[in-house]
């Protein structure tokens, strides 16, 4: 040992403690709103969506090829726009082709119950 007893602050210029005191702040400023962002679980499950069933997408396919005819268009412009399980075995799928609208219920065989224009 040298025999000088002076901790590291004090080789150090003020304007230099102040960057590291900055520097040390800074740091722990972004550290606490990183904690704070992170999700704390989240929502729960129904309080955002509805937790109902869809419909599979190949009924919802099969929908949107039998709504064509019904709407009076090119059965490739149909498109599911939202479905909902109505019962364990039947499923309601809305479907769109450009302003056109309809509804199809069909059931988890693939049977297409009605197709209504909307």
């Amino acid at each position: 040992m040298s025999g000088y007893d002076a901790d590291a602050s004090s080789l150090l210029s003020p304007a230099a403690l102040n960057r590291n005191r900055a520097a040390a702040l800074a740091a722990a400023f972004a550290t606490m709103l990183v904690v704070g962002c992170q999700s704390g679980g989240g929502p729960t499950p129904d309080s955002v969506r509805n937790t109902g069933q869809t419909a599979p997408a190949d009924l919802q396919l099969t929908c949107a090829s039998a709504a064509a005819t019904p709407l009076g268009v090119d059965g490739a412009t149909v498109l599911p726009v939202s479905s909902s399980q109505i019962d364990a075995q039947t499923f309601q799928v809305m479907l769109q082709s450009g302003s056109a609208q309809a509804s199809c219920v069909i059931d988890a065989s693939g049977n297409v119950i009605s197709v209504q224009k909307v």
